[in-house]
């Protein structure tokens, strides 16, 4: 009788998986995780990069369109340009770079002088490997909402796409999706393959938007729609996608105030392509496996002023926090986490302990406020997106009944990240109030 063989590794021969050391190790290599690591090696980190894709970039290296870099390169770049300007800065620099590697998990070890040690495991063509760090910075981005997340009735035909992975298809693959298009949300992805599919030659039969109001940033329903001819239909969603092997027409109808379909405003509108760009959702699965709190509003961590998480050590920024409107911003922003970062894996920060624990909450017409935790008695930005638009409100920072402070009255849009300053000195008058939770209120007025 021939001897059996197998092909299983003998167990007493299995050799362990590699760990390699770190001070601060990032999970992304997009433009969050690219400027993070870039502000972490700046502080002296030993610093390393993981990225899923065979390329940094991220999502830049699709973004074709100029309109980046206006305010942290005081000039106007294409996606790709903007992403080239940090690859180039990261690869001048001794960063460890694991590209094509997927990360399976993160585990955090017992505190080794008050600095907890985090492992990450990834899995590359190469193997499995492990990365120690000190610190975690988390900045994997974030995912489209699919037609299954909104419940689009109807067959399942052939030429329905998420507004993103179109993009992906004309401006990497030189793919053509379809020939007659109909788009689904005014978000600003959705606003630009808009312009994107005309100049390629594919009729875009209109933009339909469910809310009485454009999601996406003025300057691109202007410079996309608006100088394109292409019209935008508000109140209005699709109600029925219509076809058998490939899409054939979408039924679209009008909405009420609770934005249920209103029943006789039916229109049939042929096409072979449905593109959604109906909200990006923070890609937490890492972040909750390792044991970090989301905010239900934003979808991503909740985090203290220094973007720390409620897990020591571990950090998030970019669009895997909250969703930014603007490129420059998760910069800004991933700089602040990276510099945190390497002060909290260096032990040259303010130390562990926090001076005071603040909640920061949203009322009003704030649809959420960023960080929700403060921690320090410094001056803090809060950030923050209302639910509607509306010409004029003010911002009210209220610790119980109390008026803290009041901003000027203004208008607020959805489509823009807003910001505002919280000084020390109110973060103090709170404290002594006895305060456990300062309240960021968005509230409308009316003009005299």
């Amino acid at each position: 009788m021939a001897e059996f063989k197998s092909n299983a590794i003998d167990c007493g021969v299995v050799e362990a998986v590699q760990t390699r050391a770190f001070d601060v190790v990032v999970i992304g290599g997009g433009p969050a995780g690219m400027a993070a690591a870039l502000a972490a090696h700046k502080a002296g980190a030993r610093v390393a990069i993981v990225e899923r894709e065979q390329h940094l970039g991220g999502i830049l290296r699709q973004c074709i369109h100029p309109g980046f870099g206006l305010s942290h390169f005081k000039q106007e770049l294409t996606g790709p340009e903007y992403a080239q300007r940090f690859i180039d800065k990261v690869h001048a620099t001794d960063i460890a770079l694991f590209l094509n590697s997927m990360v399976l998990g993160i585990d955090s070890g017992e505190p080794a002088e008050d600095t907890a040690v985090h492992t990450v495991t990834l899995m590359s063509p190469a193997g499995m490997l492990q990365l120690t760090g000190r610190a975690v910075v988390l900045a994997m981005g974030c995912r489209e909402r699919t037609r299954s997340e909104i419940k689009i009735p109807g067959s399942r035909p052939a030429g329905v796409f998420t507004a993103g992975l179109a993009q992906r298809y004309i401006n990497i693959e030189n793919l053509k999706p379809g020939s007659r298009a109909v788009i689904l949300g005014s978000g600003d992805i959705g606003l630009i393959m808009a312009r994107r599919c005309t100049l390629e030659g594919i009729s875009v039969e209109g933009v339909y938007e469910l809310m009485p109001y454009a999601n996406g940033l003025r300057r691109n329903v202007k410079n996309c729609l608006d100088d394109f001819g292409v019209p935008l239909h508000l109140s209005t969603t699709v109600t029925r996608v219509i076809g058998h092997d490939r899409l054939e027409a979408v039924e679209v109808s009008q909405v009420d105030e609770r934005l249920a379909p209103i029943p006789g405003t039916e229109r049939i509108i042929p096409c072979d392509t449905l593109l959604l760009s109906v909200g990006l959702i923070p890609e937490n699965e890492l972040s909750v496996a390792a044991g970090v709190e989301l905010d239900p509003r934003t979808r991503g961590a909740v985090v203290d002023q220094s973007l720390q998480t409620g897990v020591p050590g571990i950090f998030a920024c970019g669009n895997v926090l909250h969703v930014h409107d603007l490129a420059d911003n998760v910069t800004t922003e991933s700089e602040r986490a990276g510099a945190a970062a390497a002060a909290y894996a260096l032990g040259t920060g303010a130390g562990a302990v926090p001076d005071c624990e603040l909640t920061v909450s949203p009322a009003g017409i704030a649809g959420y406020a960023l960080p929700g935790r403060i921690t320090a008695a410094a001056l803090t930005k809060l950030n923050f997106r209302v639910r509607r638009p509306v010409d004029a409100a003010r911002v009210r920072i209220l610790a119980g009944d109390e008026e803290l402070l009041a901003g000027k009255v203004r208008a607020f849009m959805p489509s823009v990240m807003e910001s505002f300053p919280l000084p020390a000195k109110v973060i103090k008058q709170a404290l002594d109030l006895g305060a456990s939770e300062i309240v960021l209120s968005v509230d409308p007025v009316e003009e005299a």
